[in-house]
């Protein structure tokens, strides 16, 4: 079976990361499946964004979370060139209403204003450590996937397994994912495989793994424990097609410019 692509951050490398613009120029090139990241703000919207702070991909500084609806709507997205554009932030009910009309999926990454997670050795095993997350972030995203119809076309996403376990909480059947890290494995002394049984004790259907940490081993432990893979971000068409040819399930990256060629040279 060959890989979906998934054009990350309405594709990073060629428009202001997680813009407007971003996706909807992905779409126009008929992107299948959209990744996004998420924040809470101060008026209990949803922004999106990907970092905790506005100081890389803005105009502005400081965190988020501080931060009005209006407000980020007020800022400038800075484009891969590091240059202000006339993009703003988003809201996440304005990025569901460009994917709506169209077939994508959308994967949405429940971000933490902190660090989310720790990963540590507990005697013969691991476990996590959650840092503090958005209050209610997690009710919200939901509700906003139902106002727009996209629920059924949706994959929520947290490298905190906390995130996970109360989107699992409130919405026992949404599919979702745990994301980890290179820094997650190398701080626990942990082998890439043992995020797959991260994954199945977090009940996600569902990894998100580093492409550097990926191989035959990984591979394996997710078949057998009947959870699809995904890796991120490939940019690079050889380690495109490298992982294409373990078998992984789901490609993320920012080239959005690749998708329609890579996707079919890799069937």
């Amino acid at each position: 079976m060959s890989p979906r692509f998934v054009v990350h951050r309405g594709g990073a490398a060629l428009w202001p990361e997680n813009s407007l613009l971003a996706f909807r120029s992905a779409l126009a090139l008929g992107a299948p499946m959209l990744e996004l990241d998420v924040h809470g703000t101060a008026d209990g919207g949803v922004a999106v964004l990907h970092d905790a702070t506005l100081d890389r991909t803005t105009d502005a500084t400081g965190p988020v979370g501080a931060r009005t609806l209006a407000e980020l709507r007020r800022l400038r997205l800075r484009g891969p060139d590091g240059r202000l554009t006339g993009e703003w932030v988003p809201s996440l009910d304005e990025v569901l209403a460009l994917a709506a009309p169209s077939p994508a999926v959308v994967l949405v990454e429940i971000k933490t204003p902190g660090p989310a997670v720790a990963w540590e050795r507990d005697g013969g095993g691991f476990r996590a450590v959650p840092g503090p997350r958005y209050e209610g972030l997690e009710r919200r995203v939901l509700d906003a996937l139902d106002a727009a119809g996209m629920r059924p076309r949706a994959l929520l996403m947290a490298f905190s397994p906390a995130v996970l376990a109360e989107v699992r909480a409130l919405a026992p059947g949404q599919p979702t994912a745990l994301l980890v890290d290179r820094h997650h494995v190398a701080g626990a002394g942990a082998p890439g495989a043992a995020a797959v049984e991260w994954a199945r004790e977090a009940g996600a259907r569902f990894l998100g793994l580093h492409h550097t940490l990926c191989d035959h081993d990984v591979v394996g432990a997710a078949r057998a424990a009947a959870i699809a893979l995904g890796v991120f971000t490939v940019n690079e068409e050889s380690e495109i097609r490298r992982l294409a040819a373990l078998g992984v399930d789901v490609i993320l990256t920012d080239r959005a410019d690749l998708v329609p060629r890579l996707g079919a040279d890799v069937a």
